[in-house]
């Protein structure tokens, strides 16, 4: 099994090597990860530009673009040999409900879905302990099943993992997503030079977070695995929007 590995950290970060060196022996890894921290980018990809690729030890490699540039460029150009999975992790935080929006640890993973491979993301719901194996392990578990076919074409594995020792995991559960409160409010700053500046609010905590969803599997000790589906299209709205057009119509 050929897999490649990415994230949106950061080819330096933690979670990063953690995954790297908890997969040895399942396979051939290749990693390819931004050359800093691009955590909320999306799906970007960068179009404007021509993108750099430098070599680290141990074979990873880092591009000064996105978490999807990265993937992009592993799956279409860097390798001459096809790739079997994608994993994206192991982020630093959750990617609960409404994270996977603005993820790009998520991006990376959709990148791989969008190119044809089955993909993961992973996510330390980080509490400070750091438990990056334990999530690796984790990962390990699921790389050693083939994933179903009857997810779908277009779907990718979230996988939030809480931040204790792996004895202390309660077991895995599949979620839904939940749904988090409005944002906090941006907070302005003045730079020495005078000019106001603002740094984007935290995220709000869980509203829609009852059983079922990935906010309360992770409160309770549990693993989470949410299949998420790329197709955007609110499908149950169709013939709502449809009778509404035709009234507009007359």
């Amino acid at each position: 099994m050929r897999i490649l590995l990415s994230n949106d950290d950061g080819v330096y970060a933690p979670g990063l090597k953690a995954l790297y060196d908890g997969l040895q022996g399942l396979g051939t890894l290749e990693v390819v990860a931004p050359d800093r921290d691009h955590s909320g980018a999306s799906n970007a990809l960068t179009l404007n530009r021509p993108l750099t690729v430098e070599s680290h030890p141990g074979g990873f490699r880092s591009v000064d673009g996105t978490p999807s540039d990265c993937v992009h460029l592993a799956v279409n150009g860097l390798y001459d040999e096809p790739f079997d999975r994608v994993v994206s992790g192991i982020n630093t935080h959750a990617n609960l409900g409404d994270d996977v929006i603005y993820s790009g640890t998520v991006a990376a993973a959709t990148e791989g879905r969008n190119l044809g491979l089955p993909a993961i993301a992973v996510s330390l719901v980080n509490r400070g302990h750091f438990h990056y194996e334990t999530a690796a392990r984790v990962v390990r578990l699921l790389l050693e099943r083939e994933a179903p076919a009857e997810l779908g074409p277009r779907c990718i594995l979230n996988v939030n993992v809480p931040d204790v020792p792996w004895e202390e995991l309660a077991g895995i559960r599949v979620t839904r997503l939940g749904h988090r409160d409005r944002a906090e409010g941006a907070v302005a700053m003045t730079c020495p030079r005078g000019k106001e500046r603002y740094w984007i609010g935290a995220a709000g905590e869980g509203s829609d977070a009852g059983p079922g969803t990935d906010f309360h599997a992770i409160r309770e000790n549990y693993v989470s695995i949410t299949p998420v589906h790329v197709d955007m299209t609110r499908h149950e709205a169709l013939p709502t929007l449809r009778s509404w057009l035709e009234e507009v119509g007359q």
